[in-house]
């Protein structure tokens, strides 16, 4: 369970902001919503299609920005004058 420490003279408005971006980013309040009401069958594949989707994009942009490692066949060889 995420936890916020609340510091002296600090706004209560400013704990809650933290402790909400916290939880958004740990995924809790999507989970909550989500068990709110009843997901029928198909809601549930798309949702899960939609994940994999996300997380297939996000590993391709990584991929995609990351160098190779020297030495191996994808890199051309250094040009020598």
């Amino acid at each position: 369970m995420p936890e916020v420490s609340v510091k002296k003279g600090e706004p209560i408005d400013r704990a809650l902001k933290r402790l909400k971006t916290k939880l958004e980013s740990e995924g809790i309040l999507d989970e909550i919503r989500r068990l709110r009401s009843f997901e029928t069958p198909l809601q549930k594949t798309r949702r899960k299609a939609r994940a994999a989707a996300k997380k297939g994009r996000v590993k391709f942009r990584v991929n995609l920005n990351s160098t190779p490692a020297e030495g191996s066949e994808d890199t051309p060889a250094p040009k020598k004058a």
